[in-house]
C-alpha cells in the first residue's frame, strides 16, 4: 500500500475541478486489483476528509510526527448494531472505547478516521493512531472469501486517545461526503473492466452468438456508466459546495447495476474454465460481489426516487 501511495502521489481533491481525473485513477487501481482499490480509496478518502474538515492541516502534522515517512490512512465508518464505539472528552481530545467492525487494512495502516458516538449520543469522527494505547486489532469479524485480502477485521478500543475531527455530525453533513460516495462508483466500474475485457477477448478469438449478445449488453451498460461518471464529476466540480446526494446515488446505482451485469454476463459467456484456471479472474469474481455490497441497494434507490420526485416538475428533468 505504501508503494502504491508513493507511486500515484496525491490525488486531486474531489470538487476541486479535477474530480474525473481522481476517479480515473481509482478506476485504474480497481482494474488492477479490487483489494488494492478498497484500501487505497480509504486512504485517499481520509486525505480528502481531513482537507475538508481540518483545512489548517493540524491532524496531518500530528500524524506525520508519529510515524516514519507519510501516514497511511483508513476510514472506518460502519456502525452495525453489534459493534459500537463511544467517545469521552479528554484534555487532549477524546478517548474511544468499544468495537469497530469491518476495519479494512487494520493491520497495515498507521492511522484511521473512526466514527463514534459522543457523550450526547451524536455521531462524530476522530483520528486515531494505530500505535496508541488501547488499540487491539483482532482476527475476528470477517469470514468471507471475497475481499479477504483487505483484512477487514474488528478493532477494539479501550480508552484509546484520539483527536476529534470536525464537529459532531460534520462527517456526513459536509459536501464531500457524497463526493466520496460517488467516487466508489468509479471503483466498481473499474473493478468490472477486466471481466468485460476477458469476455471481449474470448469473443474476438472464437465468436459465439449468445456470448456476443452478452458482450453487447456489457458494452452498452459500461458506456452508460462511463458517461454518467463524467457528467457527475462535472456537476460536482461546477458546484462543489452543493448537495451532491442525488448525483452520487444515481451514479452508484448505475455502476452497481452495470458491474452486477458484467459478473452475470462473464459467468454465463465464459463458463467455469477461466474462473477455475485463472487465479486473477477467480479472485475478482469472488471480490467484486462483496465490494458491491457497500451499496445499500433498494434503500438507496428509494432515496434516489424521493429526490427525483421532489424535483420532477422541473423543466430540465430528463431533458436531452
Amino acid at each position: 500500500m505504501r508503494a502504491l501511495i508513493r507511486h500515484i502521489g496525491d490525488l486531486p481533491l474531489p470538487g476541486a475541478g479535477r474530480s474525473l481525473d481522481r476517479w480515473r485513477v481509482l478506476a485504474d487501481v480497481a482494474a488492477m486489483d479490487v483489494t488494492a482499490v478498497k484500501l487505497y480509496e480509504g486512504h485517499a478518502d481520509a486525505v480528502a476528509i481531513l482537507a475538508e474538515l481540518d483545512p489548517a492541516g493540524r491532524h496531518d502534522r500530528m500524524a506525520r510526527a508519529q510515524v516514519d515517512g507519510a501516514p497511511v490512512w483508513a476510514v472506518w465508518a460502519a456502525q452495525p448494531p453489534d459493534a459500537r464505539v463511544e467517545g469521552a472528552a479528554s484534555k487532549e481530545g477524546v478517548t474511544l472505547t468499544g468495537r469497530k467492525a469491518w476495519c479494512s487494512g487494520a493491520a497495515w495502516v498507521t492511522h484511521a478516521l473512526v466514527t463514534y458516538f459522543d457523550e450526547a449520543g451524536d455521531a462524530a469522527l476522530a483520528a486515531v493512531h494505530m500505535g496508541a494505547p488501547g488499540v487491539r486489532v483482532t482476527d475476528e469479524g470477517w469470514r468471507a472469501v471475497g475481499m479477504g485480502g483487505t483484512g477487514s477485521v474488528d478493532v477494539c478500543f479501550d480508552r484509546t486517545p484520539a483527536w476529534p475531527v470536525g464537529q459532531a455530525g460534520a462527517y456526513v453533513s459536509r459536501p464531500g461526503f457524497w463526493h466520496g460516495g460517488a467516487g466508489i462508483a468509479a471503483c466498481w466500474y473499474g473493478a468490472a473492466l477486466p471481466l468485460a475485457r476477458a469476455l471481449a477477448a474470448a469473443q474476438a478469438r472464437r465468436p459465439e452468438p449468445h456470448a456476443l449478445a452478452h458482450l453487447g449488453r456489457v458494452d452498452m451498460s459500461l458506456r452508460q456508466v462511463a458517461a454518467l461518471l463524467r457528467e457527475t464529476a462535472g456537476a460536482i466540480d461546477q458546484d462543489p459546495r452543493g448537495d451532491a446526494r442525488t448525483w452520487a446515488l444515481r451514479v452508484r446505482a448505475a455502476a452497481e447495476a452495470a458491474a452486477s451485469g458484467v459478473l452475470e454476463a462473464a459467468g454465463k459467456a465464459l463458463g467455469p474454465a477461466p474462473f477455475c484456471r485463472d487465479a486473477a479472474l477467480a479472485r475478482r469474481y469472488a471480490d467484486l460481489p462483496i465490494f458491491l455490497r457497500q451499496s445499500h441497494a433498494e434503500r438507496d434507490l428509494a432515496q434516489l426516487g424521493h429526490d427525483v420526485a421532489r424535483g420532477a416538475l422541473l423543466e430540465d428533468t430528463w431533458q436531452l
